[in-house]
């Protein structure tokens, strides 16, 4: 499985504002790939595309096959009034309800499982949000600042439970975060502002795991070429 795009060009609809011109990448195998890049550089524009939400493009855009290309974000909000807990266990698959468990221990949101979701916290509404996305059959996840709110351990144990899950499955992970993706992510796909060429340049990432051991001189290094490939 691969992520192809080649010479994806984009206008707004009604409007002369460009956002893609000839973009062009390639995210090579399954695993944590990341869009990064400040605001208004198309990083969740790119998203919609390849889930299929946003269309009127010109170029290549192939995702190789894969079914069940899903988009989880920031803020998104749960459908009904009942426990969190409650409504995990009504949209759960037979045969994930393992998982799902598992999900709910590492995710940290045991104790909260009996609340409504508005009762939540809004780094606790994220995380059952994304255990939602977890449970279902997929081939890519998009995870549009999906951990926003949550703090920094938490997101590290919960990102790194992920990669040992669902080893041959593809995450696009969009942040701004510099040192949280540099550490676990393959490939870092960088946006860089408006009226540069190329627009985008790919850093390879330290994809840091359970059982691998971080560099930290390497991490830092990788820190700096995306820093500097954003320049």
């Amino acid at each position: 499985m691969e992520l192809r795009c080649s010479e994806l060009s984009f206008t707004y609809p009604g409007t002369t504002i460009e956002l893609f011109d000839r973009l062009s990448f390639t995210m090579g195998q399954p695993g944590f790939h990341a869009l990064i890049g400040p605001s208004g550089v198309g990083k969740t524009s790119l998203a919609r595309m390849i889930t299929g939400d946003i269309t009127g493009f010109s170029g290549v855009l192939e995702t190789d096959g894969m079914q069940g290309l899903l988009y989880s974000y920031n803020l998104e909000r749960l459908p009904g009034w009942s426990g969190v807990g409650k409504h995990l266990e009504k949209i759960t698959p037979p045969g994930k309800h393992s998982l799902r468990d598992d999900l709910i221990e590492v995710f940290g949101i045991r104790s909260v499982t009996r609340a409504r979701f508005s009762q939540l916290s809004l780094g606790q509404q994220n995380r059952v949000n994304l255990i939602r996305y977890l449970l279902q059959d997929f081939h890519l996840l998009i995870m549009d600042e999906s951990l926003a709110n949550v703090d920094e351990m938490t997101r590290e144990t919960i990102l790194l439970k992920i990669k040992d899950l669902f080893p041959d499955t593809f995450f696009l992970y969009i942040s701004y975060n510099v040192i949280e993706v540099s550490k676990f992510c393959a490939g870092i796909l960088v946006f860089r502002g408006p009226g540069k060429s190329p627009q985008a340049v790919t850093v390879p990432g330290q994809d840091y795991r359970i059982g691998r051991t971080l560099d930290k001189d390497r991490l830092e290094g990788t820190m700096l070429e995306v820093m500097n490939a954003a320049a």
